[in-house]
């Protein structure tokens, strides 16, 4: 009686002789299988599953054409996973207090910390650069789109990306005119402060402005755009909103949708501010 042999092997990438046969239960399944089972390809690739569909046809090997199945999508997308804005430098310092709830004694605080800038060994990558990272460090293809600063800081936040392997696509063209000041096109930092008892507090000039701290980013790049297309996933966080106008954020959306990039939105601690905040952002997060 003939045998039906079967391969067990993860991942499968086809089906051959085995080593160990097994045996089969019922007379039904005594015959071999006829024609052949044509090889086939099941990967698990970044976020999304890329099967191969065999196909009888000349000049493969053993008759068999293996054809991609596009994922969702418009055109080729090789990048795994996008994040969108909330670039920014995390500055972790012990002290001996946290800063004052006063928003004018918060700001005085911050600006005292800001006139003498604390040693390289204190800085972080933060906000949506962890995402990135960890997902890098998973072995998926990142990008980033924001707004990173030509100053020490920006620098080092472009350092730390690059060694990771991700890349950076800036918001910002030679042509953008603004009338505000330098400050704003600074890379966002983040204190994080941490006093004797482990609590921690957290400052950043985007919380002393009714404005996103880029506000004079308005419209989509080239650049920015063949990102999304060419990405898999854009993830976006609330703290977004704390950069961008809702306007340039419902655009990105818009446009990521149109393309056919799935869209990951964590709203994260800014949820319920969003939530209870400006009308114009409530009706922005909603549609998100």
């Amino acid at each position: 009686m003939p045998l039906l042999l079967i391969t067990l092997k993860s991942p499968l990438l086809y089906h051959g002789t085995s080593m160990y046969p097994i045996l089969p239960q019922t007379r039904t399944l005594a015959h071999p299988i006829s024609p052949p089972i044509p090889r086939c390809v099941l990967s698990c690739k970044g976020v999304g599953i890329q099967v191969s569909s065999p196909k009888r046809g000349s000049g493969s090997a053993n008759g068999v054409v293996q054809q991609d199945w596009k994922l969702r999508g418009v055109g080729f997308k090789d990048v795994d996973v996008a994040t969108l804005g909330n670039l920014c430098v995390d500055i972790v310092l012990s002290v001996p207090q946290l800063p004052p709830k006063n928003l004018q004694d918060r700001k005085a605080y911050m600006d005292r910390l800001s006139a003498s800038p604390p040693d390289k060994q204190y800085w972080e990558a933060g906000g949506n650069c962890n995402m990135a990272i960890a997902a890098a460090r998973l072995g998926l293809r990142c990008v980033t789109i924001g707004h990173v600063g030509s100053e020490v800081y920006g620098k080092f936040l472009l350092d730390v990306l690059h060694d990771e392997g991700i890349s950076i696509v800036g918001m910002s063209e030679d042509s953008d005119v603004h009338d505000g000041p330098s400050a704003s096109y600074e890379t966002l930092l983040c204190w994080v402060l941490v006093d004797s008892l482990q609590r921690h507090g957290f400052c950043s000039r985007a919380d002393f402005s009714k404005e996103p701290a880029f506000s004079w980013l308005s419209r989509l790049s080239v650049e920015v755009k063949m990102a999304i297309k060419k990405s898999k996933i854009l993830f976006c966080n609330g703290y977004g909103f704390d950069e961008l106008s809702p306007n340039v954020i419902t655009s990105v959306l818009e446009y990521a949708v149109e393309v056919g990039t799935s869209v990951f939105f964590d709203p994260g601690p800014r949820g319920r501010s969003l939530q209870n905040g400006h009308l114009k952002s409530r009706e922005h997060l909603a549609s998100s």
